[in-house]
This record gives C-alpha cells, sequence and structure tokens, in this order.
C-alpha cells in the first residue's frame, strides 16, 4: 500500500485544529459582523484563486526579464500584466507593482529621491497624515527631517501655510493624502507650491486610489511626481503596495530603491492578485462600485449630522467618514469598543487639533469600502447610520459607565450582514 503524503493531502482542520478553530470564529465573525474600518475590504473570488494558487511557491529576485532564479517565465508575465494594467488605471508613465506595502512604498520613493538629514513637508498626524510620512516612530522620521503642515480650524488643508512652510524650509520632497484626510486634495496647488522650491512631490492616495482609478476623485497625474498606494482597500486586491510615475526616467531610481534597496524577493501570489485586481478595475462594473462607496460614506455622514454628531470638515470626498466625537463627551476608544460589542467594526482616530493620546484619541473613522463590496448601499448607510447614534448616544448618557449591549440594536446589525453575505459556504 501507499504510504500517504501527509504534507500534500492533509486538511488544515486535521494537521492543526487548533489554528483551524480560530481561522473559522473569524470566519463566523466576518459574516456576522458590519466592517466598518476603513483600510479594510474583502477580495473577489478571483483574486483569492490567484493568491491561493501554486504560484506561492515560485521565488524570484529582480525585474521581469532579469531575474536571478529560473523557472520565472509565468511570473514575468503576470507582473508585465499587473505593470501594463497600473498604468491604464491610473495613467501613469511607470509602475512598481513589487512593493510589500504602503508604507514600504513610501520609504522607496524617500530612499530613491532623498539623503538622510533632506527635507520633507508633509501632513500632520491628527490633521490626516500618516506615520511613513516622516514621523519620529517611524523609519522616515529618524531619517529625515520633517515639517509638518496641518488644517484650517474647519478641518481643510491649509495651502496657505504649506506655502509658507515650503518657502521657509526647502523641503525636498512634499507629500500629500494619507489616512483620514476626508477631503479631495487641491494636486494642482501643490504641484504649484512645490515648483516654487524646486520640490519632488509625492501624493499618498491609499485611502482613496479605487475612486481615482474609477475616475470619483480628481487624479493626482499629470500634476504630482509620484503616487503610491496600498493595493487593498477601495482596490479590493490583496495587502501590498504600488508606485507609480508620472515620468518613465524616474523607473530606475524606484526600481533600484525597493530591491535591492529595501527588499528582496516579491511574492508572486500577491502580484498575481494585484494583476486581477486591476484587471477588475479597468472594468465598468468597477465604476459603479466606486460610485456607491462614495455615496454610502456620503450618507453615513449626511445621517450622523442629522443625529447630531459632527463631522470633520462636514462631509467627505472619500471612501471614509471622521466623526468628531468631543461635543458628545466621548472618546474614540470607548466608541470603539461600544460598537464592537453590537457587531459594528470601526477605529479610533485622531481628528484636527485633538489633545489625547493615539490610543484614547477624540474620533472615530468609518469606512464604506467593505460594506459597498457586500452589495450594500445608500438604504443601508442610513440604517447603519442610525444604528451607530443609538449606540453612541447610549454611551454618551452613561459616560464612565461599562455598557451593556443592547440585544435589540444587536440583532438589527446582524440581520443587516445576513442580508448581504459574503463569500457562499
Amino acid at each position: 500500500m501507499k504510504a500517504k503524503r501527509w504534507f500534500f493531502e492533509e486538511p488544515l482542520a486535521e494537521a492543526d485544529p487548533e489554528v483551524a478553530r480560530y481561522i473559522l470564529a473569524d470566519e463566523s465573525r466576518q459574516r456576522s459582523q458590519v466592517e466598518l474600518i476603513a483600510p479594510k475590504n474583502y477580495m473577489s473570488k478571483a483574486v483569492r484563486e490567484a493568491m491561493g494558487s501554486m504560484v506561492v511557491f515560485t521565488t524570484v529576485e529582480g525585474y521581469p526579464g532579469k531575474r536571478y532564479h529560473a523557472g520565472v517565465e509565468n511570473v514575468d508575465a503576470i507582473e508585465r500584466l499587473a505593470i501594463e494594467r497600473a498604468k491604464a488605471m491610473f495613467g501613469a508613465g511607470y509602475a512598481n507593482v513589487q512593493a510589500h506595502s504602503g508604507s514600504q512604498a513610501n520609504q522607496a520613493v524617500y530612499f530613491a529621491l532623498l539623503t538622510p538629514g533632506d527635507t520633507v513637508l508633509s501632513m500632520d498626524l491628527s490633521s490626516g497624515g500618516h506615520l511613513s510620512h516622516g514621523f519620529k516612530s517611524n523609519l522616515s522620521g529618524r531619517w529625515f527631517k520633517t515639517i509638518s503642515y496641518g488644517t484650517t480650524p474647519d478641518g481643510f488643508i491649509d495651502y496657505d501655510a504649506m506655502e509658507q512652510l515650503a518657502r521657509q524650509h526647502h523641503p525636498k520632497l512634499m507629500i500629500v493624502g494619507g489616512s483620514s484626510y476626508p477631503r479631495a486634495i487641491d494636486f494642482p496647488r501643490v504641484s504649484e507650491i512645490a515648483a516654487q522650491v524646486g520640490a519632488v512631490t509625492l501624493a499618498d492616495v491609499s485611502h482613496f486610489s479605487g475612486l481615482i482609478a474609477a475616475k470619483e476623485y480628481p487624479s493626482p497625474f499629470p500634476h504630482m511626481d509620484f503616487v503610491t498606494t496600498t493595493t487593498n482597500k477601495n482596490l479590493r486586491g490583496p495587502r501590498g503596495g504600488l508606485i507609480m510615475s508620472r515620468d518613465p526616467a524616474f523607473g530606475k531610481k524606484i526600481d533600484s530603491a525597493i530591491f535591492p534597496g529595501i527588499q528582496g524577493g516579491p511574492l508572486p501570489d500577491v502580484i498575481a492578485g494585484k494583476a486581477v485586481c486591476f484587471g477588475e478595475a479597468l472594468q465598468p462594473e468597477f465604476t459603479e462600485y466606486a460610485r456607491r462607496v462614495l455615496s454610502c460614506a456620503r450618507t453615513l455622514a449626511s445621517s450622523l449630522s442629522a443625529r447630531g454628531y459632527r463631522i470633520v470638515t462636514g462631509g467627505t470626498d472619500t471612501p471614509f467618514t471622521m466623526v468628531d466625537l468631543r461635543t458628545r463627551g466621548l472618546t474614540g476608544d470607548v466608541a470603539q469598543k461600544t460598537l464592537e460589542a453590537h457587531g459594528v467594526t470601526t477605529n479610533r482616530n485622531l481628528v484636527p487639533q485633538d489633545k489625547e493620546s493615539p490610543n484614547v484619541t477624540s474620533g472615530l473613522r468609518m469606512g464604506a469600502s467593505a460594506i459597498a463590496a457586500r452589495g450594500m448601499a445608500e438604504p443601508e448607510a442610513s440604517e447603519l447610520a442610525e444604528i451607530i447614534a443609538d449606540v453612541l448616544d447610549r454611551a454618551a448618557a452613561k459616560p464612565g459607565q461599562e455598557l451593556e449591549v443592547n440585544a435589540s440594536i444587536a440583532q438589527r446589525v446582524s440581520a443587516l450582514a445576513e442580508r448581504f453575505p459574503l463569500y457562499p459556504t
């Protein structure tokens, strides 16, 4: 009798029941809860198949046509497809699809253009910037000098202050975009300011790249020199990074910064998933999805505003809504925990002029990418806003107290999730 080849045949449930149990438990959680954490989304069945294929076993170093390993002809073809589709999505002259994350994509731009000690002008963290844009707790802030611009009292980017800081400090790199600025960025104005001081420009569009691909948000090209993004969020792809430039001449520097600069081999399975999701984003159906994402985010904002909650900037042009909880006597950590207990996942977040720590915060960020992927639209976003307001009103009425879960509200959430199921079981 032929011996069982357990390494190739034994399923996870038998090989490691403990891990299998946690995976099944999280699958159950995701099916029954409503996901409003802005970076999170779901991939199509096709993207999941690409990532779970045998391509995952191929190891590569270098770039298509110039690899250091044999047996890479098909991976080369996949990566070339991903590059061409990325360029088509954004109207870019060059694209690198190897970055493992958005942070590494930003890091590559830093290392391609700057020398340690150079000055960078980027958005303040509480105003909507990102750790990888030069903050002290991140490598980018330890190796480079960061000057931060912020927002006006009503939460909009203060372009006049940006211009004044640029003239005063003469940064080599200027960055716009981030993780919690909810409005459209004036890319032409930023380009004009940068031109005055000879700075190179970078737009980190990770949280709204899907809207750009669908032409529902202003394009950073041709105004910005570089664009970086993650490929999950509202692009609905795998977790990874993407770097683009309007000028193909920059390509060699970026390629060298990624490999051998900050990474070794790329992840062929993730690149395959990127290629598929980029192809999906080029289809007409993706535009309908992106429009639904934006309409859901705006409905969340307007409905919560109608219930008395302060919305940063009064609305949104992105897939997420920023809620300032200070007028309700709540902090972000309490709001996040209370909503999660009722089946709605969000994340606490700093808001402009926030005095709380990042672990507490005065705000809450709510993203619509995942609910739109499930098929929800404005009516469901409105229903969710009412649920959220009901939960937070109860929390605000009992400050400092542990709030018991309201069974009827939790049931409303699970019923909504059940109406829009995830992948078939």
